[in-house]
């Protein structure tokens, strides 16, 4: 851990201060004038990060903020704004209405956090949320990440460039690299083996686009004293690898999830082959050449993927290899693991091969993200990573969905319960969820959580964070985020955030409807919200989370519909199953899209539009749309991880989801009407037709929004409200 220590971002202290200076003035405008910010290293006295506020004599400067750091002093301004301003920040959006002169504080606030890093970012999010971004949107993001202490994160974009230049070097021809890249929306899994070729080939243009973005993103997460984390040499090789070197030593992995050879069974280099070494290092040299480093690099050989054989000595000359290949192009090199597969496959991952794995690297050179610790933790049954460092994350979100959850409980006494455990290695906190911009509150309260040394009083916490979100106290908001605290975000046991709900799966009679909650918290949290509007309508936030909870709320009604459906279907009742079909198809489902497309946050057409402003031509534009329009539907060519990453979106909802439940209401009512059964497999046929249609409807759909969301919440609450 004496490495760690001496590990962070080595941003001169001028550098640091400039940068957290400029994000104020982003942030607050004119008034950062009103804040002193400054950086001193000296402040943290080798431990983790530290900032102290206080108000100097005189009137000019209302509070001065010093940070060890960027983010620490970054941190320490966001405190300031949230508790003593009432402010708040997130990613639907910012209430920053400053009190006027601003306050002064009567002593001196200083805070440490308990662990050294506070980490954020998933590699799946990587293309679940940030595949599209411009560089105005990552600036955000990574405002954001300072603002909320978050001090070590992945850098990972143009990183196919730089493989292009490697595998050319090496001999590959062009056509042998494009046979390997997927499309844009698929690169995380890529990256990680288990996908080749689909969606792609990469224009040139998207690797000069992401390389200019990967510059600007690595100096600005430095400058505030963040350590990026950079993609390193896993053993996943092209097979054009086997043409140029055709006596290497390679194997051909497995399928990957539903996707066959065709698109999947990437070659793996044996460990102990040379060229795996030659390969690692020539890629790592060519990266850090490219873009510095600040010693931390990330490789996941084996996600989801089962390695080829269980012998210890086998998986630990693997961990050894990948290690190698790093300090062989940096000698002070630091691997950053997914702890995922452990949790992942359990059967194979028993404690004599996790051991080995991870002491094929030497102790205190390897930290291990604990990615589902809020559910299934690993530390507890491997001795705490058998004394390598892990950070303590929380995963929460799966491939991007919508759907209102949490496991608040959890994250709010875990961390605080693995410092506790005997002989702890935990050396931070981290998010990593899947996807972003869902659910914002508990990525607040988890941000909160990595700079306090003991657990919240949740209900207390979460009626400020109301006020705080809207900008004024309200008695029917607060009580509306209470219920939701104690229902959709309380969930305890295994809780696995994918959402299941009818809405946004392909119709059958065999559908999970179960909640974890109780359906009727939400019904009178959505009440609860719409009396509030009157005096909080104003509010940005306060409309996102109405949409958001009317959304909620209308996805439990298309459950209670399905099951009407079903029931009148069972019973040979026809006249119930028109009735039942009939709602859900012809008005519940086109309000729900209305409502979705009354919120630019909730827009189809965001995301597609944002998919086709990264390219230089109508023909990269269609390739991009298809990528973006595939990955949140069939997920591969016939559905092959279908609806892993739904959403609710206006456009989607309509002509989507409502078309595939309009098919399955048609052909229950002809199976009545012709006595014949109903067969899934032929329904799974034609409702396919209807998916890949939607992915090649040509449609363009708005992303400006349109329509009153107070009324159309309103409208639905007086027709639907139970």
């Amino acid at each position: 851990l004496l490495l760690l220590a001496a590990m962070g971002a080595q941003a001169g202290d001028p550098r640091q201060e400039e940068a957290v200076r400029a994000l104020a003035r982003r942030l607050l405008g004119p008034r950062a004038a009103a804040v002193s910010l400054s950086v001193d290293p000296a402040l943290a006295a080798g431990g983790p990060d530290t900032y102290r506020l206080w108000s100097p004599p005189g009137a000019a400067v209302a509070v001065a903020v010093t940070g060890s750091s960027g983010v620490a002093a970054a941190t320490g301004l966001y405190r300031y704004l949230r508790d003593f301003c009432g402010c708040h920040l997130s990613w639907s959006g910012a209430q920053l209405r400053l009190p006027d002169p601003l306050p002064r504080l009567r002593a001196e606030i200083r805070a440490a956090a308990p662990g050294r890093y506070r980490y954020y970012q998933n590699v799946c999010a990587q293309s679940y949320s940030f595949v599209w971004w411009d560089w105005a949107r990552w600036e955000r993001e990574i405002d954001w990440m300072a603002l909320s202490g978050i001090n070590l994160a992945p850098a990972f974009a143009g990183q196919e460039a730089v493989w292009q230049r490697v595998y050319r070097n090496l001999g590959l021809n062009q056509s042998e690299i494009d046979k390997y890249f997927t499309g844009p929306a698929f690169l995380a899994w890529n990256r990680m083996g288990n996908l080749r070729r689909w969606a792609g080939p990469l224009p040139p243009t998207w690797h000069l686009k992401q390389l200019y973005l990967q510059y600007r993103i690595v100096e600005r997460m430095r400058s505030l004293g963040m350590t990026t984390v950079l993609p390193a040499f896993a053993g996943h090789v092209p097979q054009g690898i086997l043409r140029v070197f055709p006596r290497v030593n390679a194997t051909r992995l497995g399928h990957w999830s539903h996707f066959d050879c065709s698109y999947s069974c990437i070659y793996l280099l044996d460990p102990e082959d040379p060229m795996f070494q030659v390969i690692g290092t020539l890629f790592l040299k060519e990266l850090i050449k490219e873009f510095g480093t600040d010693h931390v690099y990330s490789a996941d050989t084996f996600n989801e993927m089962t390695p080829l054989s269980s012998d210890p000595a086998y998986l630990s000359r693997v961990s050894n290899a990948v290690f190698s290949s790093m300090t062989g192009a940096d000698p002070k090199a630091l691997w950053l693991m997914q702890g995922w597969l452990f949790q992942h496959q359990p059967d194979f991952w028993q404690p004599a091969q996790v051991r080995a794995l991870l002491h094929g690297v030497p102790l205190g050179r390897m930290i291990v993200l604990d990615l589902f610790a809020e559910s299934k933790p690993v530390y507890q049954w491997t001795e705490s990573f058998y004394g390598q460092p892990f950070i303590w994350c929380m995963l929460h979100n799966f491939g991007g969905n919508h759907g209102l959850f949490g496991t608040v409980e959890a994250i709010n006494h875990g961390p605080f319960a693995a410092r506790r455990f005997p002989n702890s290695t935990m050396v931070g906190t981290g998010l990593v969820p899947e996807g972003i911009e869902q659910n914002d509150m508990v990525y607040e309260l988890m941000n909160e959580l990595g700079w306090r040394q003991e657990p919240l009083d949740l209900p207390s916490w979460v009626t400020r964070y109301a006020e705080r979100r809207y900008g004024a106290p309200n008695a029917a908001a607060a009580g509306a985020w209470r219920l939701l605290l104690r229902s959709v975000y309380n969930c305890t046991g295994v809780c696995v955030n994918h959402n299941r709900s009818p809405l946004v799966h392909r119709p059958s009679l065999r559908m999970d409807t179960e909640l974890w909650y109780n359906a009727s918290d939400v019904y009178e949290a959505w009440r609860l919200l719409l009396s509030a509007g009157a005096e909080l309508g104003s509010s940005p936030a306060f409309l996102y989370d109405l949409v958001d909870v009317t959304r909620q709320a209308a996805q439990q009604l298309v459950s209670g519909y399905y099951l009407s459906i079903r029931q009148a279907f069972q019973s040979h009742a026809l006249p119930e199953l028109l009735t039942a079909g009939g709602v859900l198809v012809y008005d519940l489902l086109p309000e729900l899209d209305s409502l979705l497309s009354s919120h630019s946050l909730f827009l189809l057409g965001r995301w597609l539009e944002s998919a086709r402003a990264m390219a230089t031509s109508d023909r990269e534009a269609e390739q991009y749309e298809l990528n973006a329009r595939n990955q949140v539907t069939l997920w591969g060519p016939s559905g092959n991880i279908l609806d892993y990453a739904n959403k609710q979106l206006g456009g989607l909802v309509l002509d989507y989801y409502a078309v595939r439940w309009s098919l399955f209401v048609s052909v229950l009512v002809e199976s009545l009407n012709s006595g014949r059964p109903f067969h899934q497999d032929q329904f799974n046929q034609a409702v396919f037709q209807v998916e890949r249609g939607f992915i090649y409807n040509k449609k363009r759909y708005p992303a400006v929004p349109a329509g009153d969301t107070m009324e159309i919440s309103r409208k639905l609450f007086l027709k639907y409200y139970p």
